[in-house]
């Protein structure tokens, strides 16, 4: 892995849109069943809309009922950071893009085997690739 990417909020706010700048940058979320990504099928890689880090693969992906793209793992190891969160009064899991530090989500442990985990992601903090 390369460097990690920092860039002014001037530089980030020229580049991404008013809604995937507060959700990457400002750790905002976009609200539950309105992203694009929430229901989405098409077989792919998910990158960061920040970077381009491929974060997850469609094969990892699930419907868990919540209204946002739902992970069982990342695509490969290291490509994203985990941070305790207590914000909003509880306790979770912050996930972030390892190379840019864009907020992406969070990680819970009542995902589906063979990891028992759910990378609850914003589809503002997302782009996807489709296979080719």
């Amino acid at each position: 892995m390369t460097d990690k990417i920092k860039k002014s909020e001037t530089e980030w706010r020229s580049q991404l849109s008013a809604e995937q700048f507060y959700v990457t940058r400002q750790k905002g979320t976009e609200p539950a069943f309105t992203g694009e990504y929430y229901n989405a099928k098409t077989p792919g890689i998910y990158k960061c809309v920040c970077c381009g880090e491929e974060l997850f693969a469609s094969d990892d992906k699930f419907d868990s009922g919540t209204g946002w793209p739902s992970y069982t793992k990342p695509a490969a190891e290291g490509v994203v950071e985990e941070e305790r969160d207590v914000s909003h009064l509880m306790v979770r899991t912050e996930v972030h893009c390892k190379k840019c530090g864009a907020h992406l989500g969070h990680l819970f442990p009542d995902g589906p085997a063979p990891t028992g985990l759910r990378y609850c992601i914003n589809s503002a903090s997302l782009k996807l690739e489709p296979k080719k």
